[in-house]
């Protein structure tokens, strides 16, 4: 297995990943809250890894495909890989809490056939049958040569002894960065092996007892620093080392955890509050279900919302959809575009202005724009939030 140290920094990452998994776990987050949160770091996941794979969908449009409503800008072959991906994730978090798992190659290989969608034009869930090379596209050179075919399956089965004997003896963020780096040097499929990496190690937090969704995935913030994630794999070489010292990756994966979670911690904070305004606004000032505030959640965002959509987040029929969002219509706090099955619902200034008087931030500058309404009423929820 590679060797890797636990240098003072890691260590000082690992500490503070420790206290933010004792005091998220103190928190007891309202069930609606808790669904739609789940939805919205898995939609985000969901897009950061599959386009840093070169699939062109963005965040909302992973939405609204996980929710069954694949906009027409995508293709369905596309579609499938954003599913396949959900689909991994869903699958690794079934098994991570069996009391009898077990790490084996069958489960990487289950992985990967669902990150692929199962498709046998991709290789879903079989190892490659030929050479491999890691290049880099701009400068186009190679700048890894993994191992030869014919020794991926013992080096799979080495992978899975390694993290079935260590895996109580590791901290989870390790053994999730070790699990990421080795399987990235295999390099074991002929496509999908960054995603498949990238499950594997939220397996592992998962499996340590991280189990929060803030936790699960580091998804979302190594898709907005891509630079430093392919820069963190420089320490395997230029070809394939099982001795290499990957303490820089292991360093530069703690240390994107222990940033993600901060990051989604205030982030959370902040929006959870604005959910529970939008609660108060369906109910106390309209007079109406509660489900009502999904709708209003994505349109204060200035996502669209079909009715399609919003039957999956609210778990209703098509009439009582069309009916909620006509009546959040009438309201003013949503605006239609569009007709038939294209039809759909964003927020308006009202809306917008709704929160901001809930909030008592006083109301944004009337000449600002929309979007800029939505930012700065943020940023005033997450000064009250965070500033005391």
């Amino acid at each position: 297995m590679y060797a890797w140290r636990i240098t003072p920094e890691i260590s000082s990452d690992l500490e503070r990943i420790e206290e933010l998994r004792r005091v998220l776990a103190r928190g007891t987050l309202p069930r609606r809250w808790a669904g739609r949160l789940r939805r919205e770091l898995e939609a985000e996941a969901t897009a950061a890894s599959t386009s840093m794979e070169g699939v062109p969908v963005t965040v909302e449009e992973v939405r609204r495909i996980l929710a069954g409503d694949r906009p027409s800008s995508v293709k369905e072959a596309d579609a499938r890989l954003v599913e396949g991906y959900r689909d991994a994730m869903s699958f690794v978090l079934r098994r991570a809490d069996d009391p009898g798992f077990s790490w084996q190659t069958e489960l990487i290989l289950g992985i990967h056939d669902r990150v692929m969608a199962g498709s046998y034009a991709f290789g879903a869930g079989r190892f490659r049958t030929g050479a491999a090379f890691v290049a880099d596209a701009a400068a186009g050179l190679v700048v890894f040569e993994p191992p030869p075919a014919e020794a991926v399956p013992g080096l799979l089965q080495d992978l899975a002894a390694f993290a079935q004997s260590a895996g109580g003896d590791l901290p989870p963020p390790v053994l999730a960065a070790l699990l990421h780096a080795r399987l990235a040097g295999i390099h074991p499929f002929s496509d999908g092996n960054g995603r498949t990496a990238r499950v594997l190690a939220s397996l592992a937090m998962y499996r340590g007892g991280f189990t929060r969704p803030q936790f699960t995935s580091l998804e979302e913030w190594w898709g907005s620093h891509r630079r430093d994630y392919y820069d963190s794999f420089q320490c395997l070489g230029s070809s394939w080392d099982p001795d290499a010292d990957v303490t820089p990756f292991v360093a530069a994966h703690v240390r994107a955890q222990r940033l993600q979670v901060d990051s989604l911690s205030l982030k959370e904070a902040t929006e959870r509050v604005l959910w529970g305004i939008l609660e108060d606004v369906v109910t106390e000032d309209l007079g109406l279900p509660p489900r009502l505030a999904d709708a209003l959640y994505d349109g204060f965002f200035g996502r669209d919302v079909t009715n399609r959509y919003y039957r999956s987040l609210a778990d209703v029929s098509v009439p009582t959809a069309t009916s909620d969002l006509g009546r959040l219509e009438a309201s003013g706090l949503l605006r239609a575009k569009g007709a038939g099955r294209s039809r759909a619902y964003t927020g308006s200034e009202q809306l917008v202005e709704a929160v901001a008087r809930a909030a008592e931030l006083g109301g944004p500058p009337p000449s600002m724009p929309l979007e800029t309404q939505r930012v700065w009423v943020m940023a005033g929820l997450a000064g009250k939030v965070h500033g005391g």
